[in-house]
């Protein structure tokens, strides 16, 4: 079964412009050199954004993230902050998008000299692409759940592979996929490294338990930006909630559960390991946080309106 990134099949993207490097190039004709970092070892960060109502959602959140991950692993973007929001308003405006659209900037270290390891044999032109594509979650999706299954794949620690860094390199999170859809889940559910409840293979785990919603310290997860607005709005709303080491064993007891991301906002889980949720998929608290969000968006396409 499709998981949490599930998305309906749309005409337009067969001819978006995509943006390569400075500039908009047919689909067919966004390519990049077998030599690109990327390809070669996944070196590179990247970005997911939403466009709604004519707004990149949260775009300040996620240049930040995207600039502290440039940083951490010592890459030149090539752009500055200015000349990155240029980039991706080039890219849905070559596009006449509005809304309903999602987008995926990706900077790698760009060419190198041999296909090696090194950073040092990068050539020193970093290799910027934003796909502005028509994409909606899929409303089925939301309407069934999903269902969960622990994974044996763990989380790692800061000092080992970063989950907080968005990067290229996501076969850890493939292998965790991978080791659960033989069981027919829809997403993994990950551990951290001292077994306690912490992410899904490519979303934010929540989850409510004795009135409370409950999620991980952050520690061992995705720095998600959906993630950080749910919290906020559990905060604003008076809605309780608490970050934590938490176990299966909690979660399995759980009322309702759902997770984040940028492309599907929140999302509604049905089942955990085979155990179908007391709650019911979107459960009064979950649907309460969705309708919360939705409005937390045009807010926001709002206030950037009024801005531009």
């Amino acid at each position: 079964m499709p998981g949490s990134q599930d998305f309906a099949s749309d005409p337009r993207n067969e001819t978006v412009l995509v943006y390569l490097n400075g500039r908009m190039v047919r689909r067919a004709e966004a390519t990049v050199s077998i030599f690109d970092g990327g390809f070669v070892l996944g070196d590179g960060i990247w970005e997911g954004i939403r466009l709604h109502k004519g707004a990149l959602l949260f775009e300040d959140a996620h240049l930040d993230r995207l600039f502290d991950g440039a940083r951490a692993i010592q890459l030149d973007i090539g752009l500055d902050r200015d000349g990155v929001k240029a980039a991706l308003r080039e890219a849905v405006n070559a596009n006449n998008m509005e809304s309903g659209v999602h987008i995926r900037l990706m900077v790698t270290r760009g060419p190198k000299k041999t296909p090696n390891q090194d950073p040092r044999n990068a050539v020193g032109r970093p290799t910027v692409v934003i796909v502005a594509e028509h994409k909606e979650p899929s409303a089925e999706i939301v309407k069934r759940g999903l269902s969960l299954a622990t994974s044996s794949i763990r989380c790692t620690p800061a000092n080992m592979f970063d989950m907080r860094l968005n990067s290229h390199s996501r076969l850890n999170l493939v292998r965790a996929l991978l080791d659960v859809l033989k069981t027919g889940a829809d997403e993994a559910l990950m551990l951290d490294p001292h077994g306690f409840v912490s992410s899904c293979n490519a979303t934010n785990f929540f989850f409510m338990r004795a009135g409370e919603v409950r999620t991980s310290t952050g520690e061992y997860c995705f720095n998600g930006v959906t993630r950080g607005n749910v919290i906020a709005l559990c905060h604003d709303n008076r809605i309780p909630i608490r970050l934590g080491n938490f176990t299966l064993d909690e979660v399995h007891d759980a009322d309702e559960a759902f997770v984040t991301g940028t492309f599907g906002g929140i999302t509604p889980v049905r089942e955990i390991d085979g155990r179908t949720l007391r709650g019911g998929v979107s459960g009064d608290v979950t649907l309460r946080l969705r309708k919360l969000y939705a409005q937390l968006k045009d807010d926001e396409a709002a206030r950037a309106a009024a801005n531009a």
